[in-house]
């Protein structure tokens, strides 16, 4: 079957006011920029639907595999066009029809006469068209309450489209239209879930690893690299800040005791990650936090490490437990790159028996003996930022962390 054109239907965008055309808008943005490189490709918003179109049978089908990955899309459809007129409706309506098994289906007929000037009228066109497809589809049985299958007919001036097949888009709003955050990327499972989470809340994204060279290897890196990538193909680019954070983590084992030195090497990568945050003008960071997965996900140990700033920190994970958090990792293709065996900096140094409830006095006390502002600052001022556009490419910045 050759499809002409993809309908798109929006999801909660529909349920906004005045402002529903500026989420139309961010949503056309965001889907001109996952389709880039299909030069054919162009867009048609109405008020509760878009229109894509291709000048190329290829692009279109390209298309067909991208839409599920964009958010704020409720549904789309793969839409073929022709003459309208009646005997060609009727010809085509078989053809969609007749594209999926039919057998034992139920089905009904829905038409859109946007062109009031076709000489029958609406319940006519459902008539004759859904009495011509029944006589060449053998097995179908009319239904019109929660048929299997809706042949839709839009009549316009230009001609008739026509569709059966509805495709579950991946829902939520358009990313950039709430806002946007610093996500903490570790290079583990959870956190590029929550940057996937806070994604279909509309929210744009930077990413923030730190990198701790010579403990920490370029295969590490490139792993973090390729999960900021994977991040992009949900409608948006991810800009990555990588911070070099070896003497910063240092010198926190140095001064802090073993079992309260998780606490302070978060508490020092939440202040570089506001002052980054700060920077680039972002809203809150996020991070990938469990209630109680590990021993600096307790909520004492989260007030603790949450104390040094007052940028809202938003966890949605929060109440998750892990089957939940990998069962989503597998769906949206970060799993088998978190799995990847390369240690991140919050692996190494890592205490053996670390304060699941670390008293917040002992904490300041410990800090107290060492200005960690300077190494804050340095860390900040040294990162390697890396464009949405050079995260595929072999970009050079291992050494310069060392």
């Amino acid at each position: 079957m050759e499809w002409n054109e993809i309908l798109i239907r929006y999801g909660e965008i529909s349920l906004k006011g005045r402002n529903r055309s500026l989420f139309i808008r961010k949503l056309k943005n965001n889907i001109t920029s996952a389709m880039m490189d299909l030069k054919s490709i162009h867009l048609r918003a109405e008020r509760d639907r878009m229109f894509l179109m291709a000048e190329e049978s290829d692009e279109l089908k390209k298309a067909l595999e991208r839409l599920p990955h964009v958010f704020g899309i409720q549904s789309f459809s793969p839409v073929a066009q022709c003459k309208a007129d009646l005997k060609t409706i009727q010809q085509k309506a078989v053809e969609v029809i007749g594209s999926s098994p039919t057998e034992g289906k139920t089905f009904k007929v829905e038409v859109k006469r946007q062109d009031k000037e076709f000489p029958l009228v609406t319940s006519e066109i459902q008539r004759e068209v859904g009495g011509y497809v029944l006589s060449h589809c053998p097995g179908l049985i009319v239904q019109m309450k929660k048929p299997d299958i809706v042949l839709l007919v839009d009549i316009r001036k230009e001609g008739a489209f026509l569709t059966s097949e509805v495709i579950k888009g991946a829902g939520g709003m358009p990313v950039g239209s709430n806002g946007n955050s610093l996500l903490m990327l570790s290079g583990g499972i959870d956190s590029p879930v929550a940057g996937y989470q806070m994604m279909k809340r509309g929210m744009s994204i930077d990413a923030i690893h730190f990198a701790s060279p010579p403990y920490t290897s370029e295969l590490a890196q490139r792993k973090v690299m390729d999960l900021a990538e994977k991040l992009c193909t949900f409608g948006a680019s991810v800009r990555l800040h990588i911070i070099p954070f070896t003497e910063l983590q240092q010198a926190v084992v140095k001064q802090v005791p073993a079992n309260i030195s998780m606490t302070t090497t978060r508490r020092m990568m939440l202040q570089v990650a506001d002052r980054v945050r700060e920077e680039i003008k972002a809203h809150g960071i996020i991070t990938g936090e469990s209630l109680g997965q590990v021993a600096s996900q307790t909520l004492e140990s989260m007030t603790a490490i949450n104390e040094v700033t007052s940028t809202p920190i938003l966890r949605p994970l929060i109440a998750m437990d892990k089957l939940e958090i990998i069962a989503i990792s597998q769906q949206i293709g970060t799993y088998d790159i978190s799995i990847r065996p390369y240690e991140d900096c919050c692996t190494i140094f890592t205490p053996s028996s670390p304060k699941t409830k670390p008293k917040l006095e002992k904490v300041h006390y410990y800090e107290s003996f060492l200005d960690f502002h300077e190494l804050i600052e340095e860390a900040v001022k040294n990162r390697t930022v890396i464009e949405a556009s050079e995260l595929h490419e072999d970009v050079e910045v291992f050494d310069d962390l060392l």
